[in-house]
């Protein structure tokens, strides 16, 4: 078994805070027209913004959980994708290409007014749930923008996003901002127990260890990541002293797989961004520590940012990932 999409996931584990807030800001009427769920890939923002989605397009909840029976017809609706009164806007396949786009772009967004223009089928909200907008590109930025300008009465967008500060800030400025955390080790752990049932208790142990909180993480991992997570841990060890065959051979490792690159540079990033979190917080191991003496810290948050433009730009125009992953590694060992 595997965790279901988003949009079909009864569960959602960790966000009881954020799930009670949206509950009271329900029952109270004070709903703001547009959310900006924000924290780390697959902690669950999709998850609870579907889960919100749900809820109210079924009507008020009793208590503080936004939970609705799977058995419903608005839950199977949702899960199907067929709900009249919900759109998704989110990467959509390149029939050219035969694959994802990189990229949310404008002609995406233009379904949003069109659908926002409508009276809602069944009577009450529509809602709009835009998963992944840090890949909104600037023009479907600057649409997304207009209808945010100017919301319809009884409508609700719902942002899902790994990285705000990407996002246009007059786009973050009209949303009321959502912050989730990553999960508990324990927590990861439990819904593991459920999405990997075939997985012994260390293996399942060892994968919430190296998820960082994220249950996406971890799913991702199980499906022939472990072996990237130990390389990545490898190369952060040995910086900043990873010289070019170094650098080629890591790539050489990983070949051209799409998966494994993507896994890579998130857990590469990942290990950059722990380690400038945990010196801020003055809680570095040995490693971390050696590792950030390369440049002042603050120097470290332009890095990270560089990191994630080129495994953006890499994944969204289709460049080499063997070279992709050769320059940031380099990038990486250079001191400044």
């Amino acid at each position: 078994m595997s965790a279901p999409e988003p949009r079909a996931n009864p569960r959602l584990e960790g966000h009881a805070a954020a799930e009670a807030m949206l509950a009271e800001a329900m029952r109270t009427g004070r709903l703001h027209h547009a959310w900006l769920i924000t924290g780390p890939s697959g902690i669950g923002k999709a998850t609870l913004a579907y889960r919100f989605a749900r809820r109210l397009l079924a009507g008020l909840p009793e208590g503080t959980s936004l939970a609705l029976d799977p058995a419903s017809p608005v839950f199977r609706r949702v899960a199907a994708g067929s709900h009249a009164d919900l759109l998704t806007v989110e990467r959509e396949w390149d029939p050219k290409r035969k694959r994802m786009r990189g990229e949310i772009v404008i002609e995406d967004v233009r379904r949003v007014a069109d659908f926002l223009r409508r009276t809602p089928a069944e009577g009450g909200w529509r809602v709009v749930v835009v998963d992944g907008a840090e890949t909104l590109n600037r023009n479907a930025e600057n649409a997304l923008l207009k209808v945010l300008e100017e919301p319809p009465a009884r409508a609700i967008l719902l942002l899902s996003c790994d990285a705000p500060g990407r996002l246009l800030p007059t786009i973050r400025s009209r949303c009321r901002r959502l912050p989730l955390s990553p999960l508990s080790e324990a927590e990861v752990a439990h819904l593991l127990e459920d999405y990997l049932p075939e997985a012994d208790a260390a293996q399942r142990q060892r994968l919430a260890a190296l998820s960082e909180g994220s249950p996406g993480r971890a799913l991702q991992l199980a499906e022939g990541g472990v072996g990237t997570a130990d390389l990545v841990r490898q190369v952060l060890a040995e910086l900043p002293a990873v010289g070019v065959g170094r650098a080629h051979a890591v790539a050489d490792a990983l070949g051209r797989d799409e998966d494994a690159f993507t896994t890579f540079m998130d857990l590469l990033r990942a290990g950059v961004a722990a380690a400038v979190r945990d010196a801020a917080r003055g809680h570095a191991d040995a490693d971390q520590r050696r590792l950030l003496g390369a440049r002042p810290l603050d120097a470290w948050v332009d890095v990270w940012h560089a990191l994630t433009r080129l495994q953006d730009d890499t994944e969204s125009v289709y460049l080499d990932k063997r070279q992709a992953i050769v320059t940031g590694l380099l990038l990486l060992s250079q001191s400044h």
